[in-house]
């Protein structure tokens, strides 16, 4: 049997220091403690990936450290974080409240929570995607959250806020986790990279965070995908054979031809992209983006937004340059037109074609209003 562990579990965030891109969560989580102005119940909300989870059980074993370091973070050394890392740990009980959501689960827990913990000061309860628990067991559940015990702490966790009935999120301390800045994972699977003796190119690891939508376990479980596929050297090519993506060098060219006016150019690249295989809507969304990456760029205070390389991040400086902001915002609104009509469109081919036609016919527009 391989002893292969998936990175998403082997590089999961130890102490509060470690977790990506939630640094005002864990300052306010390492303060409350340090203080003591700890609340009963806390809600962890946010998409898929963000480190809810993972930042509720580093949670519960800091609370029940005996050893915290000045920078309120678990000494894993002592009885009790020993326990946790062996899994064995009595005082934390987690729970998924996809499979437990009914009265009978919610009762059996209530009996648990009288309990006081035998190892440490605090029983720490984490219920993951609270959201389907079933109504009946809310409201088994609402009386004990309102009025637990002191020993006891609730960590509710959920993808989806709006489903929560409004009395348990009154009795929460809510925690809303950002999604992950593209930044903050390429970096993060940098560090990964390098741990596992990968040779991975920067520009490489910044598709992987694009591809991932601000998730960090789904970029780990990514960037597992393409290293068993290419090995120890991860390219900018292996990633974008591997995710099936449109190379960013076609929508350079595409705009460098619409700046040409250069329609039979526009019209055999993106044939080009549809042999390929490509789907034109996705094509036309692409582009939209591409055009919006200029316009932010006309702004040296605005290039920030950019969630690209750095080398991708000069070629759209330099391409900016050569197009007026007036025209980049004509395009986006052919563009975002497009991308509307597209599924209502009998023809889908042809409205791709002709989208890209009109952005050739920007720049005689302009000099018609501007003579």
């Amino acid at each position: 049997m391989s002893d292969f562990i998936v990175s998403a579990r082997k590089y999961r965030p130890q102490t509060f220091d470690t977790v990506v891109g939630q640094s005002s969560i864990t300052n306010t989580l390492k303060n409350a403690i340090r203080t003591g102005h700890l609340a009963q119940a806390f809600l962890f909300c946010g998409s898929r990936g963000v480190g809810k989870t993972t930042t509720a059980r580093i949670l519960a074993k800091t609370l029940n450290c005996f050893n915290r370091t000045e920078n309120i973070e678990a000494c894993d050394q002592c009885d009790s974080c020993e326990s946790f890392k062996t899994g064995y740990s009595l005082n934390i009980t987690e729970l998924d409240g996809a499979s437990n959501n009914g009265v009978e689960e919610m009762r059996t827990l209530i009996e648990q929570v009288r309990i006081p913990p035998q190892l440490g000061n605090y029983k720490v309860y984490i219920i993951d995607e609270v959201h389907m628990l079933s109504q009946s067991a809310f409201n088994a559940f609402l009386k004990t959250l309102e009025e637990p015990p002191k020993h006891a702490i609730f960590i509710l966790a959920t993808t989806e806020k709006h489903k929560i009935i409004p009395t348990i999120l009154s009795r929460c301390q809510i925690f809303d986790f950002a999604r992950i800045k593209v930044k903050d994972i390429a970096d993060h699977l940098a560090s990964v990279a390098a741990k596992e003796g990968i040779t991975a190119d920067p520009e490489a690891l910044h598709l992987i965070a694009q591809k991932s939508d601000g998730a960090l376990r789904d970029a780990l479980s990514i960037f597992d995908q393409i290293v068993t596929f290419t090995g120890t050297t991860l390219t900018y090519k292996s990633v974008l054979e591997n995710l099936n993506m449109l190379d960013f060098d076609y929508y350079f060219r595409i705009v460098e031809s619409v700046n040409k006016e250069d329609i039979a150019s526009c019209l055999l690249l993106m044939n080009d992209i549809v042999e390929r295989g490509f789907d034109t809507h996705n094509f036309i969304i692409g582009l939209a983006d591409h055009y919006r990456n200029l316009l932010v760029c006309k702004d040296m205070r605005t290039a920030v937004l950019l969630e690209v390389g750095e080398n991708l991040e000069q070629r759209y400086v330099d391409q900016s340059k050569q197009i007026d902001s007036g025209i980049l915002l004509r395009a986006l609104g052919i563009l975002s037109k497009t991308d509307v009509d597209y599924k209502t469109s009998k023809n889908q081919r042809l409205l791709v074609e002709l989208a890209l036609m009109q952005l050739c016919s920007l720049g005689q527009e302009q000099e018609k209003k501007n003579p």
